[in-house]
C-alpha cells in the first residue's frame, strides 16, 4: 500500500494519472496538490471527489512549508511530480513562469522531500521521488537521426525545455549528494482526455467543431512521436515499482508523425464520424462536414515558431527491456478514443475556451 502524492494532478497527464493509480490500487490513498492555474482544471478530477482514497489540495509546489505539511500529515511515501508550466508558446512570450515553476518549484520539493524523508540520514524513511519529464530536453534530431535515449547529451533549445532540463540535473543531484531515492522519466507528445486545447490534437479537434483555421506552423514536417496519455500513466507505474533508484528512462510510443499529418488524420476521421453520426449535425452545425465541406479546408499555415525543433524521437530500448514496457494502445485505437471523448464531451471543452472552468476551483 502506497500513499502518494501528485503535484499538478489537476492537468492533463497528471489527472490522468490519479485516475489511473487509484483505479488499479484499490488500498492506495491519492493526495494531489495543484495551484490550479490556467491548465489546471478541478473538473479533471470531478468523479474522484466523493472517493475516500482522494484528497485535492489547492496549493503551490512552491511552497516548502506546504509539502513538508502534506508529506508529515498524509503520511507520503511516493512523490509524483508533474507539475510545470508546459506550452513552449508560453515560454517564448513569457519565459519567467518556467523558471519559478519548473526550475524553483521542483527544488522546492526536493527541500521538502529531503528534510522529511532524510530528516534522520542514518535512517531514512521509505520514499520515492519521481520525476516527470519532457523529451525536448534533448533537442532536435534530423530526420534520418537515431532517436534519443537516455545518454543523449542535453540541448534544450527553448525556454520551456532549458527549465525543464535544469530541474532534472536538480533531481539528479539530489540523489548524487543526499541520497534521495528518485528516478526520472523523459516522455515523448502525450495525447488523450482532458489535454488542454492549445496543444496540437485538442486545438484541432475542438477547431474543426467550431470551424476555424487549424493553423499549421512552417511547413507542418515537424515530427513528433505520440503517446497515448494512459501508457504513459502505466510506463511511470513500472518505473516507480521497479525500475532503479536514480536511474532515467525514456517513455515514448514508437509513433512518429509529421504535425501535418497528424491534422490530415484528424480532419479525416471526424469527417467519418459526421458521415456516420448524423446527431453530430445538430450538436456542431459550424463543422465543414455539418455543411457538406471537408475540414480540411480549414487546414492554414502560418509562420513557424521560433527555435522550433524539428523532430522529437525516444528510444524505448531500456524501459523494454528492464521493466517489460509496451504501449497497450495503438496510434488508431488511441486517437479514436480520443476523439470520441472530446465529441462526448462538449460541455468540458466549452467550459475551457470560454474560461469558466476557473470559477470550479474558487
Amino acid at each position: 500500500m502506497n500513499r502518494i502524492l501528485i503535484t499538478g494532478g489537476a492537468g492533463f497527464i497528471g489527472a490522468n494519472f490519479a485516475h489511473y493509480w487509484l483505479s488499479k490500487y484499490d488500498k492506495d490513498h491519492v493526495v494531489v496538490l495543484d495551484s490550479l492555474t490556467y491548465a489546471g482544471n478541478p473538473q479533471n478530477l470531478n468523479s474522484l471527489n466523493n472517493n475516500p482514497r482522494f484528497r485535492f489540495v489547492k496549493g503551490s509546489i512552491n511552497s516548502q512549508e506546504l509539502v513538508e505539511y502534506l508529506l508529515r500529515e498524509e503520511n507520503i511515501d511516493t512523490l509524483v511530480h508533474f507539475a510545470a508550466e508546459s506550452h513552449v508558446d508560453r515560454s517564448i512570450s513569457g519565459p519567467d513562469a518556467f523558471l519559478e515553476t519548473n526550475i524553483n518549484g521542483t527544488h522546492a520539493l526536493l527541500k521538502a522531500a529531503k528534510n522529511v524523508w532524510l530528516a534522520d540520514p542514518a535512517n531514512p524513511l521509505p520514499h520515492r521521488f519521481h520525476h516527470v519529464s519532457t523529451d525536448e530536453v534533448y533537442g532536435t534530431l534530423a530526420p534520418n537521426d537515431p532517436p534519443f535515449t537516455e545518454t543523449t547529451p542535453y540541448a534544450p533549445n527553448s525556454p520551456y525545455s532549458a527549465s525543464k532540463a535544469a530541474s532534472d540535473h536538480f533531481v539528479r543531484a539530489y540523489y548524487e549528494t543526499y541520497g534521495l531515492q528518485v528516478s526520472t522519466s523523459n516522455c515523448s507528445n502525450n495525447y488523450g482526455f482532458y489535454h488542454f486545447p492549445e496543444k496540437l490534437i485538442p486545438l484541432c479537434l475542438t477547431n474543426i467543431l467550431d470551424n476555424k483555421a487549424l493553423p499549421i506552423y512552417g511547413d507542418g514536417q515537424q515530427i513528433r512521436d505520440w503517446l497515448y496519455v494512459e501508457d504513459h500513466c502505466r510506463g511511470i507505474d513500472l518505473v516507480i515499482k521497479q525500475g532503479k533508484v536514480g536511474e532515467t528512462y525514456n517513455i515514448g510510443g514508437v509513433n512518429e508523425w509529421a504535425n501535418i499529418d497528424i491534422v490530415n488524420l484528424l480532419c479525416e476521421l471526424v469527417d467519418q464520424r459526421f458521415a456516420q453520426n448524423s446527431a453530430l449535425k445538430q450538436q456542431f452545425p459550424l463543422a465543414p462536414a455539418a455543411n457538406g465541406r471537408s475540414s480540411k479546408s480549414l487546414i492554414t499555415y502560418v509562420t513557424d515558431r521560433a527555435g522550433h525543433d524539428r523532430r522529437y524521437a525516444v528510444a524505448t530500448d531500456k524501459i523494454n527491456a528492464e521493466l517489460g514496457y509496451q504501449p497497450v494502445e495503438t496510434f488508431a485505437t488511441g486517437i479514436e478514443k480520443t476523439i470520441d471523448w472530446y465529441l462526448n464531451n462538449e460541455s468540458w471543452w466549452r467550459a475551457v475556451q470560454d474560461g469558466s472552468y476557473q470559477q470550479w476551483g474558487k
